[in-house]
């Protein structure tokens, strides 16, 4: 046991950029080992030499006692001959097959916060402070492995005493990138609309802060990209951004000073006060305490808000003067990508924005702020971007590797498989624009890149005429097409670390379906891999009856139209039309849209819960128009309120074979009657739900499956899914949620690489 041996350890997961190498050799130094330890593209590489008592110590303390945002997938060792090292080093990083993980950006942490307001300390108000523990990470990095060269800060020249730490194993800022100071790290400047410099450094935050206070606008360089600030509490103001902005009703993301002043406007339970409060410091939505006074502007009709504490120093220091919230909105046009270059601001931005608090240091990747939901009881991710992106899932071996998919249309994200490791990219958003569809190109080169990626298979929605399954198409590669709601299954499948079989119920608005009709109501049984099941491996043993969408795309806008051609086909021209949402058409209009619905002009058929949804809140008259994807939804589940009622609708199930369709005749009458009697909107909506619950259930009791997944946006709704948990798990039935990936089309392209590891296998 005395005798001396050699052990190398390999160590893959989140080890860089965290402190790893120094803790590695601050544990050598303390049990006097031998060796060294250094950064390779794909991990940590170690080699230490001891005795056995010693080195079994020493390798079992490490998962232990690593760094707190450490992540360590696997650990793998060798014993080996001595050769006899002299002393411990940290090496200089070394080449070799790129899948190291890329820790996402964090938020500042506690202890270079204190450097930051401390007057004594030498990074007193400097905005660009940060550690291993905290900072840029992935929207700074180039290539691996994670050095400095590598990154945007490689232009910056650490001055001695940067250098100092950086060199130094028993300092936090050893071989932290971004280490940076006021004498050699980035700058502030404030611009004006035509680009010319108002004032630099300390003096661009104070006059930054003294704007808001008068009520400008205010676009802000953040982490990730640009953000559009203003004073929450200045109704001209909001007013002012959302015209500006194009941007009517969607709820705009606010900035808290501190938890406390969160906790005086917002219910935080301890979930999510963690996830505030935690390195990833997303905006969580919360709900609203009515007793205090913050604008209904921030969020129209809307119980919930969108919070989030201040995630870097320039954050922090503009909030800790300011005696009021600010709006953080991603600094784009509706519908485009986030600016993250100062010239490209000032080009796009310049008819939103008053000033331009900028600074030089280059984001190389946009990275939006990431959104979560607590519902029963678990972080639901939203949308995922910045404290999250690019952590990968890992997922079950895999025979097929070097897979890229490309997502949806809508909250696109593409995906990468390298060996058994999922690197989801940062939320892109909609391709509906030609700035998008350049975010969409650079993001894919950008992960390319960064693991010297070159697909063999290529993944894409089964719609045609989505932009990402034409980028699919046009590259001379093997081409996979999924069905959207089975993508959906198998993301949610992926996300629990699943194997089938399952019920996969997946609601949302849109997919084309394999019967080229829209779809989105969808009960897909997922088996083991069966050769008689088409299209996949899944069948379609449920779906809601299918109802004309008069318009097609206008419909989606304009929810009156889905109403109607509910009411039509229910009620024909009974007493429907006396309800009230019709007063806000004219004659002209309902016989325009009654002529098209009776000669089927372009009015495309769906399935689609999250339309349903639409047209009951229109119905109701609580949603007439539409000015952002899920508002009809939304406004449906708010309508809820407090009500409490076990109370449902009829509906029927129509078949005795596979595919069972759920007819909602029976419902659509009786919230009918229901309005007719002036039954409030509260409860309608609570019975609505309920509803949609029992079909669940019901379908599950049929399918005679026990693991339930829940996917698709529709899921988002914290009514909907906290009840369908509760019935299920009520009937015995194991319900699964998604959790770091999210159940809207963000989470596509995770369910496009499981479909295809499936179909190859």
């Amino acid at each position: 046991m005395n005798q001396l041996k050699r052990l190398k350890i390999i160590i893959q997961g989140a080890v860089q950029g965290v402190g790893f190498r120094p803790f590695i050799y601050r544990l050598a130094t303390e049990l006097n080992v031998k060796g060294w330890v250094n950064n390779s593209a794909s991990g940590v590489f170690i080699e230490v030499e001891g005795t056995e008592i010693i080195l079994e110590t020493f390798l079992s303390r490490i998962p232990q006692e690593k760094p707190p945002i450490a992540q360590i997938n696997t650990l793998e060792t060798t014993w080996l001959d001595p050769v006899n090292y002299t002393c411990f080093e940290i090496r200089h990083s070394s080449s070799g097959e790129k899948t190291a993980i890329v820790l996402p950006d964090l938020s500042t942490c506690s202890d270079c916060l204190q450097e930051i307001f401390d007057p004594n300390n030498r990074r007193y108000l400097y905005p660009f402070t940060n550690c291993t523990n905290c900072g840029p990470r992935y929207s700074i990095i180039e290539e691996l492995p994670y050095d400095r060269s590598h990154t945007a800060m490689k232009t910056f020249t650490m001055c001695k005493w940067c250098q100092k730490e950086y060199d130094n194993p028993l300092d936090r800022r050893f071989h932290a990138q971004p280490n940076a100071c006021p004498i050699c790290g980035p700058r502030v400047q404030l611009w004006d609309k035509k680009g010319e410099i108002l004032a630099n450094q300390k003096n661009a935050i104070y006059f930054s802060i003294d704007a808001l206070k008068k009520g400008e606008i205010l676009a802000l360089k953040g982490l990730g990209g640009f953000q559009l600030i203003v004073d929450a509490k200045n109704t001209e103001s909001v007013t002012k951004l959302r015209q500006r902005k194009h941007r009517p009703h969607k709820p705009f993301a606010l900035m808290y000073a501190s938890l406390e002043a969160i906790k005086n406007d917002c219910e935080v339970n301890d979930l999510e006060e963690q996830l505030l409060i935690s390195p990833q410091a997303p905006i969580v939505l919360l709900k609203s305490q009515n007793k205090h006074h913050l604008i209904p502007e921030i969020a129209p009709n809307n119980p919930y808000l969108g919070v989030m504490l201040p995630s870097t120093p320039l954050h922090h220091l503009l909030l800790h003067t300011l005696d009021f919230p600010i709006v953080a909105t991603s600094g784009n046009l509706a519908g485009e990508p986030i600016c993250i270059d100062e010239k490209e601001a000032l080009n796009r931005l310049a008819n939103i924005a008053d000033l331009f608090l900028v600074h030089n240091r280059p984001i190389l990747r946009p990275v939006d702020d990431s959104v979560v939901r607590v519902m029963g009881g678990r972080e639901i991710i939203i949308r995922r971007a910045r404290g999250y992106a690019p952590f990968p899932i890992s997922i079950n071996d895999s025979s097929l590797t070097n897979i890229l998919a490309v997502g949806g249309h809508l909250k696109n994200t593409v995906a990468i498989l390298k060996k058994n490791q999922v690197f989801i990219s940062q939320h892109i958003g909609d391709l509906s624009t030609v700035e998008a569809l350049k975010s969409f190109n650079q993001v894919m080169e950008s992960l390319n890149k960064l693991y010297e990626f070159e697909p063999e298979i290529i993944v894409c929605d089964a719609h045609p005429d989505y932009v990402s399954s034409q980028y699919a198409k046009a590259q001379n590669l093997p081409i996979i097409t999924v069905q959207h709601h089975y993508a959906h299954v198998l993301s949610c499948l992926a996300n629990n670390n699943l194997n089938p079989p399952v019920l996969g119920v997946a609601w949302d608005g849109t997919g084309y379906g394999d019967d080229q009709t829209i779809w989105g109501g969808e009960f897909l049984l997922v088996k083991d891999n069966t050769p008689s099941l088409m299209k996949g491996f899944y069948e379609r043993i449920a779906y809601f009856r299918t109802f004309k969408l008069p318009g097609g795309e206008k419909a989606v806008k304009d929810p009156r139209r889905i109403a109607i051609s509910i009411l039509s086909e229910v009620l024909g021209d009974n007493d429907w039309i006396k309800l009230p949402f019709l007063e806000t058409m004219t004659t002209k209009e309902l016989n325009l849209l009654k002529q098209m619905l009776s000669r089927n002009l372009n009015t495309p058929s769906t399935s689609s819960v999250g339309r349903l949804f639409d047209g009951v809140a229109a119905m109701i008259g609580i949603c007439q128009n539409i000015s952002f994807e899920g508002q009809g939804a939304m406004a449906l589940e708010y309508a809820i309120n407090e009500f409490k009622t076990e109370q449902t609708y009829p509906y029927k199930i129509k078949g005795s074979t596979y595919p069972l369709i759920i007819d909602w005749q029976l419902i659509i009458e009786h919230i009918v009657e229901d309005i007719i009697k002036k039954i409030s909107h509260q409860e309608i909506a609570a019975k609505f739900h309920n509803t949609l619950v029992e079909i669940i259930v019901n379908i599950a009791q049929k399918s005679h499956e026990k693991n339930i997944l829940l996917t698709g946006g529709c899921f988002q709704n914290k009514y909907l899914t906290e009840r369908a948990i509760f019935r299920l798990k009520q009937e015995k039935f194991i319900p699964f949620l998604h959790h770091n990936v999210p159940p809207n089309d963000g989470g596509i392209a995770l369910g496009q690489i499981m479909a295809a590891i499936l179909q190859k296998q």
